[in-house]
C-alpha cells in the first residue's frame, strides 16, 4: 500500500461478511464526496464486536472486497491482520505513525454510527482524524441521534463543505446522504443460508 504526503486517503473498515454493493456506495460516495486520492478497505481479521462463528475466513472475505472495490483508486488491505491489530483505534494509529503527512479521514455507513459509542477508544478516533459518515437504509434516524453525533455536534461539517474534511484537524466529521442502497451482509448471508436449508 504505497500513500504518500499529502495524500487524500478514506479508511474504510469492516468485516465485509460478504462485500457487497452497498460498501461499494459508501467507498464511491466517499470518494466523490471529500475528493480522496484513495480508499482503503480494511478487512477486519474478526470484529470483536461480532460473533466469529458466523464470519467466513479472511481469504474470503478479501476476495468479495476486492470485487467490490472497484477502480486503481481502491486498495483492499489486510493490514490489521499483518500488524496484529484488533481495535480500529490501534489500527488507525498505526496508519497514522507510519504514513506522516497522508490526510486520512475514516468512513463509516451510518449504521455504524447507531453503535459507534460501544467502540474501544471512540472518542479518541474522532479526536484523531476526521470521519465521514455516509447514510445507509434503516439508520437515518438512529445514526443522527446517535451518542457520538450529540458529543461531537459542534465539530460537525456541512455536507455541502464535505470536500474541505480531508485537510481539516480532528475532531471534524460530516454526514453524507446519497441515493440508497438496500443490500446488507446480513441479509447476504441470511439468503444463502435458506438456499442452503431448501
Amino acid at each position: 500500500m504505497i500513500l504518500t504526503p499529502g495524500m487524500k486517503v478514506g479508511l474504510f473498515g469492516g468485516s465485509f461478511n460478504p462485500a457487497h454493493e452497498g460498501h461499494a456506495h459508501v467507498a464511491e460516495t466517499a470518494m466523490r464526496r471529500l475528493g480522496l486520492d484513495r480508499v482503503v478497505w480494511l478487512v477486519s481479521p474478526q470484529n470483536p464486536l461480532k460473533d466469529a462463528r458466523h464470519s467466513a475466513p479472511l481469504a474470503e472475505r478479501m476476495a468479495s472486497a476486492r470485487r467490490q472495490a472497484r477502480g486503481p483508486s481502491m486498495i483492499v488491505s489486510d493490514f490489521e491482520t499483518r500488524a496484529g491489530v484488533v481495535w480500529t483505534i490501534d489500527t488507525l494509529r498505526l496508519l497514522v505513525a507510519r504514513h506522516p503527512g497522508v490526510r486520512f479521514v475514516w468512513l463509516m455507513g451510518s449504521d455504524n454510527l447507531a453503535d459507534f459509542h460501544r467502540w474501544r477508544g471512540w472518542t479518541d478516533i474522532m479526536r484523531l482524524m476526521p470521519m465521514a459518515v455516509i447514510a445507509r437504509p434503516g439508520s437515518l434516524l438512529d445514526s443522527r441521534m446517535a451518542p457520538a453525533a450529540a458529543r461531537f455536534a459542534g465539530f460537525r461539517v456541512p455536507a455541502q463543505q464535505a470536500g474541505l474534511l480531508p485537510s481539516l484537524s480532528a475532531p471534524a466529521w460530516t454526514y453524507l446522504t446519497a441515493p440508497l442502497n438496500p443490500l446488507s451482509s446480513t441479509k447476504i448471508r441470511a439468503v444463502k443460508a435458506s438456499r442452503a436449508q431448501s
